[in-house]
């Protein structure tokens, strides 16, 4: 997304991610990325499980997981192996949510430009 953060910009949007790592963790990644969008914690999975898109991996992929060096208890600070599922929400102005990609898929991401489309149609 930082590639278009620009063009989000110019359409009088803001971007806000937010991830189920703790903040430390967030920040590093701002920095490694040099990222100049904010990256909000949902370590717990408050946000995401209210939204009913959280999952628990399973076993099989648990150990796939690990098997590349990834623990998510570690990097989320739970005991749970869980992960939101890739989600794209476009929330106006007026607090209403105008376009959300969500997919179950956890390989599937949301594209940027389907987020331009999405904006350039609520701004008219």
């Amino acid at each position: 997304m930082q590639e278009v953060l620009k063009e989000i910009h110019d359409l009088g949007a803001n971007l806000v991610a937010i991830s189920p790592q703790l903040t430390a963790l967030n920040a590093a990644m701002v920095d490694k990325q040099t990222l100049e969008f904010d990256i909000l914690s949902d370590s717990k999975g408050e946000f995401t499980g209210s939204l009913n898109i959280n999952f628990d991996l399973p076993a099989d992929l648990q150990e796939v997981y690990s098997g590349f060096g990834i623990d998510l208890p570690a990097s989320s600070g739970e005991s749970r192996w869980a992960l939101p599922m890739p989600a794209r929400i476009v929330v106006g102005a007026d607090g209403v949510v105008h376009a959300t990609d969500i997919d179950p898929d956890y390989t599937v991401r949301p594209e940027a430009s389907k987020t331009i489309a999405d904006l350039k149609a609520l701004n008219g």
